[in-house]
C-alpha cells in the first residue's frame, strides 16, 4: 500500500546531520519526498512510499543520526502528493 505522512521530529535534531542521514536513509528505502528544518528547532519530513518501507524509515526516525538527541516524533497521515525523488531542502 503507498501512503504519505509527515513527521516532526524533535530534540537536538539541527546541526547533527539528521537531514542529510534522513535523506540517505529515504534513498536507501526507495522512499520520496524531502526534508527540511523549523524555524522552532525541529526536523520536517514529508515521505511517500510503501508502507513497509515507511515503517522502517519512522523507526529510523525516533533513533536519527548518531549526535542526534530525539525527543519527540509526531506522524501524521497525508493524501499522497505524488514526489519523485527525496529532497534536502534548506
Amino acid at each position: 500500500m503507498y501512503l504519505s505522512y509527515v513527521v516532526i521530529v524533535k530534540g537536538k535534531v539541527q546541526g547533527v546531520g539528521y537531514r542529510a542521514n534522513a535523506q540517505a536513509k529515504a534513498n536507501k528505502l526507495n522512499l520520496s519526498g524531502f526534508v527540511k528544518n523549523q524555524h522552532d528547532g525541529s526536523v520536517y519530513i514529508r515521505v511517500e512510499g510503501n508502507e513497509a518501507q515507511l515503517n522502517e524509515f519512522i523507526e529510523w526516525c525516533y533513533i536519527g543520526p548518531r549526535l542526534a538527541k530525539v525527543s519527540e516524533v509526531n506522524v501524521e497521515a497525508k493524501e499522497v502528493e505524488g514526489y519523485q525523488t527525496f529532497e534536502l531542502k534548506r
